[in-house]
């Protein structure tokens, strides 16, 4: 079993310092997991890892939300042998495009690489509900929700991390005039 801490770690993706989250919080640690997708044989590794977590969980198709986790949901499909689609934003809302669809009651895995307030989660829910199909589960890198969506989703983990959040109006970290950082993709 891969240590996703110490492969963060190594990879230089378990950052400490002042960050604003892609959800709009503010924290002390920030999981850059697109540094583990320097090493495709890491991502391969973990893909496989989490792969066995979902044997017993029906699904046909993995959808993933652009951009972040577009290369793991693509290794997860594969090492699951199921079909890959990603949804990516236009006019600052999720949609599927590039011509893809979804058959109706088709069974989606949703991947993403990190989770916090699962609001691209959400997100990716609506942009693929028009197809009328069905969740089958929520997968991820890092699960950092301490299980606050256990009533709306599954959620399966390679790592599951309880690093503290802040609203912004209620950060210490700003109050006490530290830089703030917004590694994310999300404006």
């Amino acid at each position: 079993m891969a240590n996703v801490e110490n492969l963060l770690i190594k990879a230089g993706g378990l950052l400490h310092g002042h960050f604003c989250l892609t959800s709009g919080l503010h924290s002390d640690t920030y999981f850059q997991c697109a540094k583990l997708y320097q090493y495709p044989d890491i991502v391969s590794e973990l893909a496989e890892e989490l792969a066995g977590q979902l044997k017993e969980v029906e699904f046909d198709t993995v959808v993933s939300p652009a951009i972040g986790a577009i290369i793991f949901g693509y290794e997860v499909a594969s090492h699951t042998k199921k079909r890959n689609l990603f949804v990516e934003r236009k006019d600052d809302k999720m949609c599927l495009r590039r011509g893809y669809s979804i058959k109706e009651n088709e069974r989606i895995l949703i991947v993403e690489d990190v989770i916090t307030t699962a609001r691209t989660i959400f997100e990716t829910k609506e942009a693929i509900k028009e197809f009328n199909c069905k969740i089958a589960g929520v997968a991820c890198i890092v699960d950092r929700t301490n299980g606050k969506f256990e009533n709306d989703f599954k959620i399966y983990s390679l790592l599951k991390s309880s690093p503290v959040t802040y609203k912004p109006e209620e950060c210490p970290l700003c109050k006490s005039g530290a830089e703030l950082v917004k590694p994310g993709s999300r404006r």
